[in-house]
């Protein structure tokens, strides 16, 4: 379940920094509601995952799958076009995730 929750919280995670871009600075009202929203749910949901999972374990899925997935919301909605040097970054990035996923007997506690 631990990483059910772990799922859901990336999920909150990239919905509230996608916000974070559209709400302008704080400017933009529900743009602003989705972003405190999206991180406590995050961040809630983070914490459920730590009672089962290692810090560093949970902390590299977060963040590795959260920049892909970010990176790719950027793609879709802001037209941000990630350039070749970025692009060997991610791939870099979802490497790490896999071989501790894979090969790491800490992933699985």
């Amino acid at each position: 379940m631990a990483f059910v929750y772990l799922a859901l919280a990336i999920i909150a995670e990239v919905i509230a920094t996608s916000a974070l871009k559209a709400s302008d600075g704080f400017t933009r009202l529900w743009p602003s509601v989705t972003v405190v929203v999206g991180y406590g749910l995050a961040f809630y949901l983070l914490a459920l995952v730590l009672r089962s999972v290692p810090v560093g374990i949970a902390y590299a899925f977060w963040a590795g799958l959260g920049i892909v997935l970010i990176t790719l919301v950027g793609l879709v909605v802001y037209g941000e076009r990630p350039d070749p040097p970025a692009l060997l970054g991610l791939a870099m990035i979802v490497g790490g995730v896999v071989v501790i996923q894979v090969f790491s007997s800490v992933s699985a506690h």
